[in-house]
């Protein structure tokens, strides 16, 4: 150390302080303001770097002594947005079973001597089903029963076809497992709509014994006869399009997109129970 200090380059060091100083010094007592601006220009940097320094240092020592008030402002804000985000749920869920309460009163109003379940929940689907079965949230404590029809404001989707305490299964219409008797609601004229394999990969389904004569049409609206008591009479089943004759030549058939695309339900209901329930025959 000693030596550093009776060393040339602690000499230059010193020498450069001073004249430092002295030119601070100089700057202090003089008016020249082209001294002032070039002593700026240098230093200016050096004035940066301090003032940064010296932020960074207040915010230290300003989080050491506020660090309490800090931690309990947080903890309020974090309270806030919990509150908030809970109303947020609660409006959500309420403005969902307003929708579903005008939805069943339009479905009662417009299905007289239909008795409909609570909304159900699409709670899970089946597997690589090409068919579209899925599980709702309703069993037989919800007044479910088998083979009960299960529908939307929109039309038929399908039926129940497993029945427990909490939950249920649907099959829907495409299955090859429902057949069941309709009618076109221009004309007039009967079928009987059943699914199969391939028509279920493109979400059809398909109206057979058609009578040869008819008048029916692509766009035609097909909808339960209720003849068989299974179903009330009326729901929308699809739209019917490729009318032909069928391989036996004694009737006529035709090709029916289902009004619902099941892959997209989230909310259903099951008609538990309606006028004629029961009676008829099996199609």
């Amino acid at each position: 150390m000693k030596e550093f200090f009776s060393s040339k380059k602690f000499k230059i060091i010193i020498c450069i302080l001073a004249l430092v100083v002295g030119i601070m010094i100089y700057a202090a007592v003089s008016s020249s303001t082209v001294v002032s601006s070039a002593l700026g220009a240098v230093f200016a940097p050096v004035q940066k770097v301090t003032q940064k320094v010296t932020s960074s240092i207040s915010s230290a020592f300003d989080m050491l002594l506020n660090a309490k008030d800090y931690y309990e402002e947080n903890q309020s804000l974090k309270e806030q947005i919990a509150e908030l985000t809970a109303q947020m749920v609660d409006y959500t869920q309420t403005k969902q079973e307003n929708e579903h309460l005008r939805e069943m009163v339009a479905l009662s109003e417009s299905n007289p001597g239909i008795e409909f379940s609570e909304p159900c929940t699409v709670i899970g689907r089946t597997a690589n089903d090409v068919y579209g079965s899925f599980f709702i949230d309703k069993g037989e404590k919800d007044g479910i029963g088998y083979y009960d029809p299960v529908v939307t404001a929109n039309g038929l989707v399908g039926f129940v076809t497993e029945v427990q305490y909490t939950y249920s299964k649907v099959t829907t219409l495409l299955s090859n497992e429902i057949s069941l008797g309709v009618y076109c609601v221009r004309t007039g004229e009967t079928g009987v709509i059943e699914g199969n394999y391939d028509l279920a990969l493109n979400t059809k389904i398909k109206m057979i014994y058609i009578p040869l004569e008819c008048e029916m049409s692509d766009g035609d609206i097909v909808i339960t006869s209720g003849y068989s008591g299974l179903v009330p009479k009326g729901l929308v089943v699809g739209l019917a399009s490729n009318i032909q004759i069928a391989p036996s030549g004694l009737s006529k058939t035709a090709i029916v997109t289902p009004s619902i695309n099941a892959d997209g339900l989230k909310t259903v209901y099951v008609i538990t129970d309606f006028d004629g329930k029961g009676s008829g025959y099996e199609e």
